[in-house]
């Protein structure tokens, strides 16, 4: 048995008033597949390319170990040069990817090679975040804190996609005062007898290939694998539906800084009671 998932609508290319009619104002996924062909990150971005014009940068490294009360919010695993780390994507499978750095501070040029497309949202320009990752990683299944809508334009090779929205959260075993599902459920290949409730959940799921752009509207969560080493670019837009937009002002303020002040007071029993909870919450609708 395998996830309830209908694949995401693809098009070809899209007006800007068809994208805000048939999936902004529904809120509906959509991959976009022929939107960036006169950029020249279409034609120039690849893992060489990132190395001969950043190699010598410091980057921050994400893995998939659990979380650990003595981690700060996204607080990386590792450092590594930028040049060493996609010589070792390029190497052998490795857990180790690149997560929501602004390369465009650090490298100016590559904002050279791309716009800021017109999608009928304002996008926020100062905020546009690179995913870097070897064949087999992945991302945990998570939302953005700012649940924003968000464009993510994936380059070189292919990375699976596994998106729920927020109305299948009561399935999906969310921890509390988190962004999270439980970390130990493996998306690719659940176990339904240890998760029963995912069994229930509605969601969608693709393939993308270099150059192709996913819309992830307001507060979508997200699971993302690399099929073959690659990268990915999100532009982001501030969620527009109010209730989104009030709950994300709460994420940033309360819910953040209340989760590390209580991984500071309780240490790791803060860490397995939010774990349990996510278990107990979501089998009481078994």
């Amino acid at each position: 048995m395998s996830l309830n998932l209908q694949d995401i609508p693809r098009v070809k290319t899209i007006t800007k008033e068809d994208f805000l009619k048939h999936y902004f104002k529904p809120q509906k996924p959509v991959v976009i597949e022929c939107f960036i062909e006169n950029w020249p990150a279409y034609s120039n971005w690849s893992l060489d390319y990132m190395k001969r014009v950043g190699g010598d940068i410091t980057i921050p490294l994400y893995d998939d170990r659990p979380v650990d009360y003595k981690d700060g919010f996204n607080q990386p695993h590792a450092k590594m040069k930028l040049a060493d780390y996609i010589d070792l994507l390029k190497r052998e499978p490795t857990k180790y990817r690149i997560f929501l750095w602004n390369a465009i501070k650090e490298i100016p040029q590559l904002q050279k090679d791309f716009s800021f497309p017109d999608f009928g949202l304002r996008l926020l320009k100062g905020f546009p975040m690179l995913f870097f990752g070897g064949r087999d990683s992945y991302t945990f299944m998570h939302y953005d804190i700012d649940l924003a809508n968000i464009f993510h334009f994936h380059f070189e090779g292919q990375k699976q996609i596994i998106l729920f929205d927020q109305k299948q959260n009561k399935y999906l075993y969310k921890v509390p005062h988190a962004l999270i599902t439980r970390e130990d459920i493996d998306f690719a290949n659940p176990d339904f007898e240890k998760w029963p409730m995912l069994k229930n959940a509605q969601g969608y799921q693709t393939t993308l290939n270099h150059g192709e752009v996913l819309y992830m509207p307001e507060g979508y969560w997200h699971y993302m694998r690399y099929i073959t080493p690659g990268f990915s670019m999100s532009l982001r837009a501030i969620a527009r539906n109010p209730k989104n937009f009030s709950k994300a002002i709460y994420n940033i303020v309360v819910m953040r800084n209340f989760d590390n002040a209580m991984r500071r007071i309780q240490g790791q029993k803060w860490i397995d009671w939010k774990n349990q909870q996510a278990i107990t919450k979501t089998h009481k609708n078994l």
